[in-house]
């Protein structure tokens, strides 16, 4: 299970790009690899093609994948850089009781 999912802020914490922070916008789980908002931008050349996407082709910039290794959520509250850990809860559903696991932030002690 990753600590890091679709949508969470997070901070890049090595790398050319360190200290830039953005959204997740897909989370790449066969090689522990992100993919985030305006972070890690790359170069690509794309032949003119007759699909209706690329007709005249040219130099375009997109988002590249980071690993997972490299990246921190960010705490809601202090706007830094902080570990995840899960803690355990009960939950009562339909009059039973559920043990389910949530993400804590590992300074303030919150879920996020």
């Amino acid at each position: 299970m990753s600590k890091i999912k679709k949508g969470d802020l997070v901070v890049v914490i090595s790398g050319g790009d360190r200290g830039q922070q953005g959204r997740v916008l897909e989370v790449l789980s066969d090689g522990d690899r992100v993919i985030i908002e305006g972070v890690h931008r790359v170069t690509k050349h794309i032949k003119p093609g007759t699909s209706q996407r690329n007709v005249e082709g040219g130099i375009i910039q997109i988002e590249a994948p980071v690993h997972v290794s490299n990246v921190m959520l960010v705490d809601p509250d202090t706007k830094r850089g902080t570990r995840v850990g899960y803690r355990t809860d009960t939950k009562e559903r339909n009059g039973r009781q559920r043990t389910v696991r949530v993400r804590v932030a590992k300074r303030s002690g919150k879920d996020v």
